[in-house]
């Protein structure tokens, strides 16, 4: 394993603090040539979970059944799709740094994905 695989494990293991204003699933519409960025709410209880901002029920990484999304955000690149999520007038749907720093690495994936043909697993 390469040693910066090896670090970038290592971090994925730390502790992270959900961002309140939600989470995103990316994905990629092939057929379109653009990157999709669902936006989906969620509450964060006191012991940092995520929860379902309607039944207050702790969210399911496994097994839970479909969620609709708050919005949509489409782009042909990380950039413009980043664009779409963090400028002008607002409101974002982001309100963490680290959340943001984030989807721009996960972005930035997706898109080469994108352009190389090939698969996209969000980490």
């Amino acid at each position: 394993m390469h040693p910066q695989q090896s670090l970038d494990e290592e971090l994925s293991q730390r502790f992270i603090a959900l961002d309140p204003a939600g989470y995103f699933l990316i994905k990629l519409d092939l057929q379109a040539s653009e990157l999709v960025a669902e936006h989906y709410g969620n509450g964060v209880d006191e012991r940092g979970l995520a929860t379902d901002p309607d039944t207050g029920e702790v969210l399911s990484c496994r097994g839970a059944g479909p969620r609709s999304p708050l919005a949509i955000y489409r782009g042909r690149s990380a950039k413009q799709l980043g664009i779409a999520l963090t400028e002008g007038a607002g409101p974002h749907p982001i309100s963490c740094l680290d959340h943001a720093l984030y989807l721009g690495r996960e972005l930035q994936k997706a898109e080469l994905c994108l352009l190389e043909g090939s698969d996209y697993v969000q980490d």
